[in-house]
C-alpha cells in the first residue's frame, strides 16, 4: 500500500507496505549534486556526502558505524549526476532508531577537518582507482565528449585538483544551501506503518526549516565525434553512444525493450552476432542512461585492438538495420524483451531497498509513485509499431550524430582516431 505525505516543513514523506518482511529500508533523496556546483567547486557534493559520516557534535564517526552494526542493518549513500541519496536499511523495530541517526547526520554534521582531509585522500584514491579501470575510463570518457563541462559531462566525484582545494567552509555552505526541507524526499518500504513512519520522520527532522530553490541548468547539448585514449592494456574498449530520452519520456518503456532486445542479455542481437556467431568480442552490451533533461543509449564491450575498427562497423550496421527498418523488430524478440523486462521489474520488486528507491526515484522524477501495475501494463502495450516508430525516428536520427571513446594499447598496427571518423562518415 502506497501512502505519502508533505510535513509542514515540507519535506515529502512517501512509504509502501510489505507486511510480509521484517525489514525496512529508509532513503532520503536530497535535489542536490553536481548541477549545484561551480566551476571552482566540481565534486564537492559528492565529498559532502562522504562527509556526513564523519561525525556530529554527539556522535564521532566511529559511533555512527557502530550504531548500524550494532542494529543489525547496512546504512549507505550515493551521489548520482541528479541527485544524492542517503539509505539505511534495517529490522523494522529499528527503524527510528536509524531515522534518527540520519537526522543527526544531516541535521548535525561538524565535518571535522581531519575527517575532511582524510576524506579528500579517499575521494582521490577513488578517482585515480577509476582511470585504472579501462571500462570505467572510456566511458567517463564517452560522457565527457557528449556532454563536455555540462553537468552530465563530469564525473561525479569531480577532478582531483578541484577536490584538493574544497574547504570546510565550502561544505557548510552547500549544505545549508542545498539541503532543504522542499529539495528533500524521504521514502520507505518494507514493514512499515505510514502514520507511524510520519511521526518518527517529524520527531528526527523537525528543526530542519528553510526553502531552496533548486538550480536549473541549461539543456545540454550532444556532441558527436571520437575520443581516443593509449594506455598500456592488452584489449580494445570502447564505448558508443547516441543520444536518448530523458528519464520521464513517455518513451522510456519503448527504448527500455529496445535495449534488451539490442544488447541486454546472451539472446539479444549484438551478442548473438558479434559474440556468438563471429568471436570478436568477449563481452558487449547495451545500456539506457537517463536523466532529467536528456539520455544516452551507450553500446560498450572490448576486442582485440586489430578487431576495433571492424567490431564498430558492425555494430553501427546491427543498429542501422534496425533504425532503417531492414530487419524490424520480430513478434518473438518482442516478446522475449517484454518478458524479460517484466521478470526483471518483478524480481526486484520482492527486495525492500528496491522499492524504496522506486518510491524515491519516481517522486523525483514523475511527482508520484507509479503502480506496479501500470508499469508492467505500459511494458505490454508497447507492440512491434511502436518500436518500429521510435527506431525509426529518434534512433536512426541519433545514428547521424554518433559519439565514440575508445582505449586501448598504442601501437603502429592498431586503431587511429582517423579511422574511427572515417567509419562514421560512412554513416
Amino acid at each position: 500500500m502506497y501512502s505519502a505525505t508533505t510535513l509542514e516543513n515540507g519535506i515529502r514523506v512517501v512509504t509502501e507496505s510489505m507486511p510480509e518482511t521484517r525489514s525496512t529500508s529508509v532513503g532520503i533523496m536530497i535535489d542536490a549534486g553536481p548541477r549545484n556546483e561551480s566551476a571552482e567547486s566540481y565534486g564537492l557534493a559528492h565529498l559532502a556526502e562522504h562527509m556526513m559520516f564523519q561525525g556530529t557534535g554527539s556522535r564521532d564517526a566511529r559511533a555512527i558505524a557502530l550504531m548500524m552494526d550494532e542494529s543489525g542493518g547496512q546504512m549507505g549513500a550515493f551521489t548520482t549526476k541528479d541527485y544524492t541519496c542517503y539509505t539505511a536499511t534495517v529490522l523494522d523495530d529499528y527503524t527510528p532508531y536509524a531515522l534518527d541517526l540520519m537526522g543527526d547526520i544531516l541535521l548535525n554534521s561538524e565535518f571535522p577537518e581531519e575527517a575532511l582531509e582524510r576524506e579528500k585522500c579517499a575521494v582521490l584514491r577513488e578517482i585515480d582507482g577509476d582511470g585504472d579501470i579501462p571500462s570505467c575510463r572510456v566511458h567517463t570518457a564517452l560522457k565527457a565528449k557528449v556532454w563536455g563541462h555540462h553537468p552530465l559531462g563530469r564525473p561525479v566525484a569531480g577532478f582531483s585538483e578541484v577536490v584538493r582545494r574544497l574547504t570546510r567552509e565550502d561544505l557548510i555552505y552547500f549544505v545549508h544551501r542545498h539541503y532543504l526541507p522542499n529539495r528533500m524526499i524521504i521514502a520507505a518500504a518494507g514493514h512499515v506503518n505510514h502514520e507511524d513512519f510520519i511521526s518518527q520522520v517529524r520527531d528526527a527532522f523537525w528543526r530542519l526549516m528553510g526553502e531552496g530553490t533548486p538550480c536549473v541548468s541549461s539543456p545540454p547539448s550532444f556532441n558527436p565525434g571520437v575520443v581516443v585514449e593509449n594506455v598500456p592494456v592488452s584489449q580494445a574498449y570502447f564505448s558508443i553512444g547516441l543520444r536518448c530520452l530523458p528519464y520521464a519520456d513517455e518513451g522510456r518503456y519503448r527504448v527500455h525493450l529496445l535495449n534488451s532486445l539490442i544488447g541486454g542479455g546472451a539472446s539479444s542481437r549484438l551478442y548473438a552476432r558479434l559474440r556468438e556467431e563471429r568471436g570478436l568480442v568477449y563481452q558487449i552490451g547495451s545500456e539506457y542512461h537517463a536523466y532529467v533533461d536528456d539520455g544516452i543509449f551507450v553500446v560498450e564491450g572490448s576486442t582485440a585492438p586489430e578487431y576495433l575498427v571492424q567490431v564498430l562497423g558492425l555494430i553501427l550496421v546491427e543498429l542501422w538495420k534496425l533504425a532503417s527498418g531492414d530487419e524490424p523488430v520480430s513478434e518473438e524478440e518482442l516478446w522475449k524483451a517484454r518478458m524479460q523486462t517484466r521478470a526483471q521489474h518483478l524480481i526486484a520488486s520482492e527486495n525492500s531497498s528496491t522499492r524504496m528507491s522506486r518510491l524515491a526515484t519516481q517522486s523525483f522524477y514523475f511527482g508520484r509513485s507509479l503502480p506496479g501495475e501500470e508499469i508492467l501494463a505500459a511494458i505490454d502495450t508497447v507492440d512491434c509499431g511502436a518500436l518500429g516508430e521510435i527506431a525509426g525516428g529518434p534512433l536512426i536520427k541519433a545514428l547521424r550524430r554518433v559519439a565514440v571513446s575508445v582505449v586501448g594499447p598504442e601501437g603502429p598496427d592498431t586503431f587511429t582516431q582517423q579511422g574511427i571518423e572515417a567509419l562514421l562518415d560512412e554513416f
